[in-house]
């Protein structure tokens, strides 16, 4: 294991493999690694915050994967440097997962100035790879401008996304149903803007008819909090229609949110959602992990299981068990 000086110096001058290796030892679950990932966080934290964190949602098959590489190929011939952290859906009966992602970014994955790390959800609430938002610290401190984060699809793990990046973009298609009525309007709320993917052939007069109804539906929604009227755009990510368009609306919010001094506010509002949500992380562990809570689970589990005490008083004979101790 390189020591915390080889890792901050290794990803100060763009070392891609101590990158990996960093975000490895952060995602770790050893508490050997703990202690060190820490350090790492520590030390490059004076180098982060420089970034676009730009966070990206949508149901499965919006195209967010080929959209993220046309972005990020659009991006690079603009002279930034790219980092996608994207994470995958892990089994919930063996835990495995496909870590796809290089292989679905076939071209962006081949360039320089573009790194993509995909990383398994596990158990982590959301279906948020947990250790996501240090990740994104150490991709900023090696020098990547923009940090992509594409989420596993619509749910929890969009409201997780959403309290880390700076602009929250939502995919959809046309002509996948009801999309209004089976689209939840919290994850409608948080969009700093909406795009209609797959806009091009005989799609494009359903894409634009789309943007309409959403456009209209987005009016009857509360004001965002910054100022900010989002806007519902099409786009075609697999012939790179619009995706310039797409942009500007970023670097226009960017812009404003700057000017008004939301940007810095809402980042420092983050950081101290995210103090809130390791500490709840870590009294979970703590208390999974007590031997006595362990045993003590077993048995009021059975009893639960058998119908002859409530979930709620086992429960509570837990937090009282483990408040003694």
């Amino acid at each position: 294991m390189p020591s915390t000086e080889q890792f901050v110096q290794g990803i100060r001058a763009g070392d891609r493999y101590l990158l990996s290796r960093a975000i490895t030892l952060v995602e770790s679950t050893l508490p050997a690694h703990h202690k060190q990932a820490q350090e790492v966080i520590e030390a490059v934290l004076p180098h982060t915050g420089k970034s676009v964190r730009l966070g990206i949602t949508g149901v499965p098959g919006v195209g967010k994967s080929t959209f993220i590489e046309s972005l990020g190929q659009y991006l690079i011939t603009k002279g930034h440097r790219v980092a996608v952290l994207t994470v995958d859906p892990s089994s919930v009966v063996s835990g495995g997962s496909i870590l796809g992602d290089k292989t679905r970014m076939e071209h962006l994955s081949r360039s320089y100035n573009a790194y993509i790390r995909p990383s398994a959800s596990g158990h982590s609430v959301g279906g948020v790879a947990r250790k996501t938002r240090e990740a994104i610290y150490i991709c900023e401190a090696a020098g990547y401008d923009v940090v992509l984060v594409e989420t596993v699809g619509v749910g929890q793990s969009s409201i997780a996304v959403h309290s880390m990046v700076d602009f929250f973009l939502l995919l959809m298609l046309a002509g996948a149903g009801d999309e209004l009525q089976g689209m939840k309007r919290g994850i409608m709320e948080m969009a700093h803007a909406v795009a209609i993917n797959k806009a091009d052939g005989d799609n494009e007069k359903a894409a634009e008819q789309a943007r309409m109804e959403y456009k209209r539906a987005m009016h009857l929604f509360p004001p965002n909090p910054s100022g900010w009227q989002p806007k519902v755009l099409t786009c075609s990510a697999l012939y790179g229609k619009r995706i310039d368009t797409i942009w500007n609306e970023v670097m226009t919010y960017h812009e404003q949110a700057t000017s008004s001094g939301w940007w810095t506010g809402q980042r420092s509002q983050q950081n101290v959602w995210w103090m809130r949500e390791t500490i709840e992380a870590n009294l979970r562990e703590q208390f999974y992990d007590d031997p006595a809570i362990k045993t003590r689970l077993k048995e009021l589990g059975k009893e639960v299981h058998d119908g002859t005490m409530s979930p709620f008083r086992a429960g509570e004979q837990l937090m009282e068990m483990y408040n003694k101790s």
